[in-house]
């Protein structure tokens, strides 16, 4: 696990490092500074010829450090100083002496030479306004530059929070982040911006926001093998739970099918799935281990009993908007009492029965997209962008559920807990079905036995994952849903073998 702190959060770390264990604040400027050059070694960039860009705070004091080393390296460097002497820091301009006692130039206009690395530390972490005037026209004409472009902790113009553009943002192919990756880098459209991003240790102490809860985080791969539910040698398929998938509706056998097998590759012991008449064949083939249960009207009584012997659900996945769709899922949030994954039109028709959710007698995982989201939320789709983690607070606040708002960037909430920002996964997984893997994955790992929280978050970094072992195989145009399943899979065999 790692966190993904804003820009407020990451200078209260520097704070609590400088005054409260005693590091200088030269000294981690010192630290960033080798460690810049040392990624800039191990990256192979050419950066023989370099321009180094620096503003009046301590990313511009990063800058100055950063060309003292190249120096000391026999290495050209010149340092536009694009901030204000008068509002230098106090480090920034330690720094800046020194580089200038040493002949290193330094200049205020924009040289019209070429240079191999254009290295940008105009703005820090802390940048929360629009970047206007001679900011704004520099960075678009190094924009321009040729030469590679990297970034000293964030690139200028990023908002650390959210990852928006501050009017211009400088668009780098490399980023070297201090102690922690920030979460504006992490989102889109910032993490366009940042390119690839390397985070380093510079001694700054992050332990505290293990405790914070507005400090995010993210997985890696090493963390799976701790986190998937146990299995017991002496078990049987009833100790990894009974699930019931109400999924599919007719011409939707598909979305029954994926989220069912997902589940089944997950872990899950035991799976019935119950749909319309007209999917018992097909489903029937294409997943023999599942028990088919199917309706071809509402009968509550029969939906009850199924309820009752369930030790998990699972409701959405291509279910239809339908009145028997709408009945079913009432009765679902309204009898259900053990762990239920809704997803999909399961969530469509949510939205216009929000007060079932908030009555609800179960722990709920909720997987909407970005479009659903903002169906429940009663918001609009680009309102719900904006504010993403504001809207989740509020809505986790109202509503007794863990939210999984799928995007390019999936977030997973729930009151009181950190919110889980999904780093893994790719663009091939874009595809017709994927989010039924999800809901599978999700529901499997339930059936395990984690919590709902815990359940969603490690589904949603497998699902990702997954995505990454597909894209090996088949690159990106063609990976397919079935081909996700498969990678969960492999992925979970991994993690397995890791713990011996």
């Amino acid at each position: 696990m790692r966190y993904l702190p804003n820009g407020t959060w990451m200078q209260k770390a520097d704070k609590r490092t400088i005054e409260e264990i005693g590091i200088p604040s030269v000294v981690l400027m010192e630290h960033a500074a080798c460690k810049m050059v040392e990624v800039l070694q191990e990256e192979k960039f050419d950066y023989s010829n370099t321009l180094i860009v620096c503003g009046s705070g301590n990313n511009g004091g990063d800058g100055f450090a950063i060309a003292r080393l190249l120096y000391g390296q026999g290495k050209q460097a010149t340092v536009l100083f694009a901030g204000n002497e008068n509002s230098m820091s106090e480090e920034c301009r330690i720094q800046a002496n020194v580089v200038k006692n040493l002949g290193i130039p330094v200049v205020t206009e924009l040289p019209e030479e070429e240079y191999t690395v254009v290295l940008d530390a105009i703005f820090g972490v802390g940048l929360n306004r629009e970047v206007d005037g001679h900011y704004h026209e520099l960075i678009e004409q190094l924009n321009e530059m040729p030469g590679r472009k990297v970034s000293v902790d964030i690139p200028s113009g990023i908002s650390s929070a959210d990852g928006s553009v501050l009017g211009i943002a400088f668009r780098a192919e490399l980023t070297v982040s201090f102690q922690c990756e920030k979460l504006g880098t992490v989102l889109f459209p910032g993490k366009e911006y940042a390119g690839k991003v390397v985070y380093v240790d510079i001694g700054i102490d992050t332990s505290f926001m293990e405790h914070v809860q507005e400090v995010c985080y993210t997985l890696e791969r090493k963390d799976i093998p701790h986190l998937l539910p146990k299995r017991k040698a002496n078990s049987h398929k009833g100790s990894y739970g009974k699930v019931l998938m109400i999924t599919g509706s007719e011409g939707m056998a598909g979305a029954a099918y994926l989220s069912a097998k997902a589940a089944y590759i997950s872990g899950a012991g035991l799976i019935q799935i119950y749909t319309p008449e007209s999917n018992r064949g097909i489903l029937q083939q294409l997943l023999p281990e599942a028990v088919v249960s199917t309706y071809t009207e509402y009968k509550e009584q029969e939906l009850e009993q199924l309820l009752v012997w369930a030790d998990v659900v699972c409701i959405g996945c291509g279910l239809g908007k339908g009145r028997v769709s709408a009945n079913l899922l009432k009765t679902v949030v309204q009898k259900c009492k053990v762990p239920c994954v809704i997803d999909a039109d399961g969530i469509n028709l949510l939205s216009c029965h929000r007060k079932l959710l908030r009555e609800a007698d179960m722990p709920v995982v909720l997987t909407p997209h970005m479009k659903e989201m903002a169906g429940l939320l009663g918001c609009s789709v680009s309102e719900l962008a904006d504010k993403r983690f504001v809207k989740l607070l509020q809505f986790t606040g109202q509503y007794p559920a863990v939210c999984v708002l799928k995007d390019a960037r999936t977030i997973v909430s729930e009151r009181a807990k950190k919110n889980f920002v999904n780093t893994a996964g790719n663009h091939a997984m874009a595809k017709a079905g994927s989010g039924d893997v999800l809901s599978g994955v999700i529901t499997g790992l339930l059936a395990g036995g984690l919590p709902t929280y815990e359940s969603a978050v490690l589904g949603v970094f497998l699902h990702a994952c997954s995505g990454e072992e597909a894209k090996k195989r088949l690159g990106s145009y063609s990976v397919l849903a079935e081909d996700l399943i498969t990678g969960v899979g492999l992925c979970m065999k991994e993690a397995e073998e890791k713990l011996g």
